[in-house]
């Protein structure tokens, strides 16, 4: 309160202290709260198996998870209120939940496969494209739930939505998109690598750079060129692109919604081709 009063120019008076939240932006807590969330990201990453890089790359990563912490701090801190903000990161937001379960989607198989059950699937007659749609279409539908909390939430931080039926099913097809590309290519990296610890140690490699190479948090133009190149092929970038347009009331899709939505079709075709074609190899 008192820290409130200090930055807008009050007088240190108790009714003038009185009138500002106890809660402030750039608080120690928060700043708490942002590094633990940043080292478990982070510290995910160096493993257990040598004591020296568990050690050494902690006492290494203290001042980068500090700064970045710092950093988001200061960036929600200036633009908290704004609803050009707030419009840009619902989306993201929404994308970001989509990508973060379905990158997981392929343990599924390799739980299948220890329990015997993928045995029956291969020796069926549905060909190996079949098996793969069905699960991409399963994650897709799954996905949809997420939705509603987005929706929810952004309702509360009073951002101006889109609720007309064709901007709502749209809504629902480009998530239903986005888990399906995302849980197949899913599939084909645990095809690949057959066991749940590896697996899992991919799926947090993959998840950060898929994230942040893309315009779920920062808009295109703000990136640099290398960043933009990275994004451009980066299908989270176009079902962010489509989310911005169909979700927020007065929202712009970058690339326009045909080529958002046919760009993620393309890949998820692709995707399912290389899955059906490395299905059968997890169990070799």
């Amino acid at each position: 309160m008192t820290i409130h009063a200090l930055e807008a120019g009050d007088p240190l008076t108790t009714d003038a202290v009185r009138r500002y939240p106890t809660a402030h932006p750039r608080c120690g807590t928060e700043f708490l709260v942002v590094v633990l969330l940043l080292s478990v990201l982070l510290f995910g990453f160096l493993g257990r198996d040598n004591p020296v890089v568990m050690v050494g790359g902690r006492l290494l990563l203290i001042p980068v998870i500090a700064g970045v912490g710092y950093e988001i701090l200061r960036f929600g801190a200036r633009h908290r209120a704004n609803p050009v903000v707030k419009a840009i990161m619902a989306p993201g937001i929404l994308a970001q939940s989509v990508l973060f379960i379905a990158i997981f989607y392929g343990i599924s198989v390799i739980w299948e496969r220890d329990l015997g059950i993928l045995h029956k699937f291969l020796v069926s007659p549905a060909s190996r494209v079949a098996l793969v749609s069905g699960k991409a279409l399963s994650a897709g539908v799954r996905a949809m739930s997420q939705a509603v909390i987005i929706y929810a939430v952004a309702a509360l931080m009073k951002i101006h939505l889109r609720l007309s039926v064709g901007a709502v099913l749209g809504v629902l097809a480009s998530i239903a998109l986005g888990a399906a590309i995302f849980s197949t290519f899913s599939l084909a990296v645990a095809c690949l690598v057959k066991t749940r610890e590896r697996f899992m140690g991919i799926g947090q490699v993959l998840t950060m750079p898929l994230f942040f190479a893309s315009n779920a948090i920062y808009p295109l133009a703000m990136m640099p060129a290398w960043l933009r190149g990275l994004a451009a092929a980066n299908p989270l970038t176009y079902q962010v692109d489509a989310l911005r347009e169909l979700m927020i009331d007065g929202g712009r899709s970058l690339f326009g919604l045909p080529l958002d939505f046919a760009v993620d079709a393309i890949v998820l075709v692709a995707l399912i081709g290389l899955g059906a074609r490395l299905y059968p190899k997890i169990i070799t």
